[in-house]
């Protein structure tokens, strides 16, 4: 039934959304956690995944301009979905250090040098300017991981070893009294901070003994090693699967312990700081989390869940303009539904349907059959008068427990209410686990538009009595809470 739905669902909410008055929901379906890329996949299997490779698709206009580039040619939209060049550890690490993650277009003219004469598909590793340093070609038509993270590993080693050279150049050469030779050599190896941070570091100690202090801060490297990185991606692993079965101070334990192991790593804290903001409601320590992200060298998918959730509190605290900038600059990072529904909900509020539709569309385009991205388009489907087709989804997804609250919009815009504080009181009080957490979501419920047909109902009220009383929005609605 999932995938008859997300077939039609464009087609009905480019229609609805234009005759439909202004609405607004806080629910986007659920979704947030699990590092704040799960989307509706609650079964992840027996190695569930944990690192995503910030992959973006190639454009002029945002190339990369230092560094490295890393351009994967997909033989086809399957592979884009289904390659195992997603996932990897050593590869999300590389992002963070100046070498770009590119899906590239076989078609585009400006790419035709990177690829050659070789066939689709194809990874390049390349500089920044489009030289070719490494070809990855595929085998019975598929890549394989570890061949492109070797081809990555080879190229960094190699210039890895001509900043050794040039650093014990520098160290020499300060020894013989040198300091002019020296602080030449030591500052082009301080300039591969990016790339390089360990030896930069290390060559900004020498510079500083030669009294060049104007080196600027250098951050740590994280861990590449192939042993301990396998030993830090179990530990996130089993972290993953205790969130998922909600036992979530088992899952904090070891999303602490992967930090521990490696301080450089962003995904651990990614994990941890979407636990304290979606799970245990300890917003301080999110934003504790959240900001050491943004302040260290982080891949695309770290620094937009940092950006989403940062802009998430930042909007219930009432300042929903620096909440928007920083829901927006999340989607500029790196595209999440779960950024993309808040964005439509958000627009949805403000009487701006154009803009609402056009990132429903986009949450839609990411995954039109991620129940969270069902649910939410039913929800505002609802609320155009169209009930039998949002009950439809509603019915079909009845059983997503992280939906509870938005799966309660349908029904009580549908009029049943009935059903509408059976599935309320199952978020409440079945998903949610934490009083800070439910207390801010009942308040969400009491100014939440779609609940206009049951808001002075004597069980509604007394449903979400624990409501913290510290949200006040327009009656219209609020800018998309319940998208957690």
């Amino acid at each position: 039934m999932k995938k008859q739905l997300s077939r039609i669902l464009a087609t009905i909410l480019i229609t609805l959304f234009a005759l439909s008055p202004a609405w607004a929901t806080c629910g986007g379906g659920g979704g947030g956690g699990t590092g704040g890329v799960g989307g509706g996949n609650s079964s992840m299997g027996p190695a569930p995944t944990v690192y995503k490779v910030p992959w973006k698709l190639w454009e002029s206009r945002t190339a990369a301009q230092k560094g490295l580039v890393l351009y994967w040619f997909p033989a086809s939209n399957d592979e884009v979905k289904k390659s195992p060049l997603l996932t990897s550890r050593i590869l999300t690490l590389y992002s963070a250090q100046c070498v770009t993650m590119s899906v590239g277009d076989a078609a585009l003219p400006e790419l035709k040098n990177i690829i050659g004469d070789s066939a689709l598909p194809v990874a390049v590793l390349a500089t920044h300017d489009g030289t070719t340093i490494k070809k990855v070609d595929s085998n019975a038509g598929k890549l394989k991981v570890a061949d492109v993270e070797k081809a990555v590993e080879a190229e960094m080693k190699q210039r890895e070893s001509a900043l050794d050279a040039q650093l014990k150049s520098g160290k020499e050469k300060a020894k013989a009294g040198d300091n002019d030779g020296a602080i030449a050599d030591l500052k082009f190896v301080a300039a591969e901070r990016c790339l390089f941070p360990k030896k930069a570091k290390d060559a900004a100690g020498q510079l500083k003994k030669l009294g060049v202090e104007e080196v600027g801060s250098i951050p740590d490297s994280p861990i590449f090693d192939r042993v301990q990185g396998a030993r830090i991606e179990a530990t996130m692993r089993s972290g993953l699967r205790a969130e998922i079965a909600e036992q979530y101070v088992t899952a904090l334990k070891f999303y602490q312990q992967a930090h521990k192991m490696d301080p450089a790593d962003p995904t651990p804290l990614r994990y941890l700081g979407e636990l304290y903001r979606h799970h245990t409601g300890e917003w301080d320590k999110a934003r504790e989390v959240f900001n050491k992200i943004l302040n260290m060298p982080a891949d695309g998918v770290a620094r937009a869940v940092a950006l989403h959730g940062l802009g998430k509190m930042t909007i219930h605290d009432g300042e929903f303009k620096k909440g928007l900038k920083l829901m927006e600059q999340s989607a500029e990072e790196f595209p999440l539904a779960l950024t993309y529904r808040n964005l439509a909900v958000y627009w949805h509020s403000e009487g701006d349907l154009a803009q609402g539709n056009a990132y429903t569309q986009k949450a839609l385009a990411l995954d039109p059959k991620d129940p969270y991205n069902l649910v939410f388009a039913a929800v505002f489907i609802a609320a155009s008068g169209n009930t039998d087709e949002a009950l439809k989804i509603a019915r079909a997804n009845h059983n997503l427990l992280p939906a509870s609250y938005n799966l309660a919009a349908i029904y009580a815009q549908a009029g049943q209410k009935k059903k509408a504080l059976t599935l309320l009181r199952r978020h409440f009080f079945q998903y949610e686990r934490y009083e800070a957490v439910r207390a801010k979501e009942m308040m969400e419920a009491r100014v939440d538009a779609v609940f206009d047909s049951i808001r002075y109902d004597s069980s509604f009220l007394a449903l979400t009595s624990g409501a913290d009383g510290k949200l006040q929005m327009p009656m219209r609605g609020m800018p998309g809470m319940q998208n957690r």
